[in-house]
């Protein structure tokens, strides 16, 4: 999953809904902290499905729920433009506003209730984001000529709103660690291990992207297992071009795996459960090169907690053990006891990170 360039990123295996609180929950939150949820526009614009949402956020960012939401197809094909434009026709959609003035019907809130009107965009997309510009400046080829688009730009023409934009992974990041498994940690360090391999780190609510938006390129770290290995990015090594779900099935038809295994991941997956074998060695080396990278990442960052997410993760046990001792090969005695686990925001994490951008 890339925080960027090179991964495309998946949703967790097995997602857990954050905990979404009624009408009343955020009554009784406005009422003990002197202040009215807000109401914002979010968008998650990946390769193959654009999501707009609105989203209901409290001030400062302890409780979020999605109000409503829609999901259209990405007309990649078609050109940067089509895909600009469907994702604003999505946010029009649910906010009911053909208009483009970023209102909705109804007025303004009493003292202590949520205020329905749309007051701010929040934007998760794939590629490399310069955040104060709110342009996308590298992409895969999934998205044809999407660098150089001013995605945050477009929705304060069309909305006359407020808008900021992130890339998907650091978008991720943030909605698991204000509403998942970094809920009551400092710091996180997500890694998502699907289609590509991306990452982000999150310090007090706030992602790491880098000076130049690319921070957290997880996937396009060398491990000494991918030696010879080529990546998605050019280059030689890189863990992603081993580990990534497409990496492992290549792996496991270079250890002799059978046509049928190597169909597809859940194949795979299902021959790494059943026996010993080319599919479960692949699952194996997999897990450690991960595991390696992470423990090394550790020794760096010193997160307080790592979260997991992507297809691969929970694919199998197998995977799973091996990871945990790639970490343990790498970590230092002092980082060696951090939480590795697996990402609870769910399938809306992105949105959710994107609202909560909005108002950061």
């Amino acid at each position: 999953m890339p925080p960027a360039e090179h991964a495309e990123r998946t949703e967790p295996t097995e997602p857990t809904e954050p905990t979404e609180p009624t009408a009343t929950d955020h009554g009784s939150e406005a009422a003990a902290t002197g202040s009215t949820p807000l109401t914002v526009l979010a968008l998650d614009i990946g390769g193959t499905k654009i999501t707009a949402a609105r989203v209901r956020i409290a001030p400062n960012r302890s409780r979020a729920e999605v109000l409503e939401e829609t999901t259209v197809p990405t007309p990649a094909r078609e050109g940067a433009r089509a895909v600009l434009e469907a994702a604003l026709h999505a946010a029009s959609h649910v906010t009911g506003d053909t208009s483009g003035s970023g209102s909705r019907t109804g007025g303004a809130s009493r003292a202590g209730e949520a205020d329905d009107r749309v007051c701010a965009v929040g934007i998760s997309t794939a590629g490399v984001v310069d955040i104060a510009r709110g342009e996308i400046t590298h992409a895969t080829s999934s998205l044809p000529g999407w660098p150089g688009t001013r995605v945050a730009a477009a929705f304060t023409e069309r909305f006359a709103l407020p808008a900021r934009a992130l890339n998907d992974v650091h978008a991720h990041g943030l909605g698991e660690a204000l509403f998942g498994t970094g809920r009551d940690a400092s710091s996180l360090l997500l890694v998502a291990v699907g289609t590509g391999i991306g990452g982000a780190q999150v310090v007090d609510g706030t992602p790491v992207v880098g000076v130049r938006g690319a921070a957290g390129h997880v996937g396009h770290v060398t491990v000494p297992e991918a030696a010879s290995v080529p990546c998605t990015c050019g280059r030689v090594g890189h863990l992603e071009g081993l580990a990534s779900g497409p990496g492992i099935l290549d792996l496991a038809r270079r250890l002799g795996a059978g046509a049928a295994q190597c169909a597809d991941g859940p194949a795979l997956a299902a021959a790494a459960r059943a026996a010993d074998g080319p599919a479960r060695d692949a699952y194996r080396l997999a897990g450690l090169a991960t595991g390696r990278v992470i423990g090394s990442l550790l020794n760096v960052l010193d997160a307080e907690t790592v979260a997991l997410a992507g297809g691969v993760v929970g694919a199998s046990e197998v995977w799973d053990d091996a990871l945990r001792q790639g970490v343990a090969r790498e970590a230092m005695d002092v980082v060696a006891a951090t939480p590795v686990v697996r990402a609870r925001a769910g399938s809306r994490a992105a949105l959710l990170g994107a609202a909560a951008w909005a108002i950061s």
